[in-house]
């Protein structure tokens, strides 16, 4: 990993952000203290697959009609205010 001071990266800004580009790793350094590293980006995968539970799941409507008295007691506490 190759470090830069403050100055040297701002004269060689371009030159950094090629060699970060090919693959490299670079550090910023404050008076010789590494301060930031440069590293390439990279675009994270998706990792959720839409549609993988389709036709597995089963529920009825009548399940989500009305109010939980258990689910409203775990946020309104149990005399119901709030």
């Amino acid at each position: 990993m190759k470090t830069f001071n403050v100055y040297d990266a701002k004269t060689n800004f371009s030159k950094i952000l090629d060699m970060v580009q090919a693959g490299e790793a670079v550090t910023i350094a404050k008076a010789g203290q590494p301060v930031a590293d440069l590293v390439p980006h990279v675009i994270p995968k998706n990792k959720i697959k839409f549609g993988t539970m389709k036709g597995k799941l089963h529920y009825k409507d009548s399940d989500f009609v009305g109010l939980d008295p258990e689910i409203q007691s775990m946020f309104y506490g149990s005399d119901g205010t709030v």
